[in-house]
């Protein structure tokens, strides 16, 4: 079972929810954008720029033209409306994801650095999962760690 699969809240309303969020626990700035099937939420928290980048959905694929049990063309009506509840599913789960994170911190349950880092923007542009992960990638084949992942920046 996905979580929110049968939502009926929309996007937009997903969207407010988590910049209200944002707000309630201290972020200081807000951003949305979207450009083709990647949306991007944007805020900052503590002098942190911070990004979630979420991939949406493909409309002209197979999982909304083709009907999951006997694989037929949908109707062009049916495509839209699959289409617009896999969008929904995917905003109710960054609004979880997001509200779940600042209420553990929020608790003490980990703190925001910890919480957030994968998706801490560094000065020069990526977030932090996008710079480290092709490292951490590279330290599993190689089988050691690369310099810049040193705790003692490889001295």
């Amino acid at each position: 079972m996905i979580y929110a699969e049968q939502t009926t809240v929309s996007s937009e309303r997903s969207r407010a929810e988590i910049e209200t969020t944002l707000g309630r626990y201290g972020a200081t700035s807000f951003a949305y954008m979207w450009q083709g099937l990647m949306a991007v939420i944007l805020f900052e928290y503590n002098g942190k720029r911070i990004k979630f980048m979420l991939i949406l959905p493909d409309r002209n694929s197979d999982q909304f033209r083709l009907t999951p049990e006997r694989r037929t063309i949908r109707s062009a009506d049916a495509q839209i409306k699959a289409y617009e509840q896999a969008v929904r599913q995917k905003w109710r789960a960054l609004a979880l994801v997001i509200k779940a994170k600042l209420e553990a911190v929020e608790s003490g349950i980990s703190v925001f650095e910890e919480e957030f880092m994968a998706n801490i923007v560094l000065p020069n542009g990526q977030t932090a999962a996008e710079n480290l992960l092709p490292q951490i990638d590279k330290a599993y084949r190689v089988g050691g760690m690369p310099k810049v992942m040193l705790l003692d920046g490889g001295k």
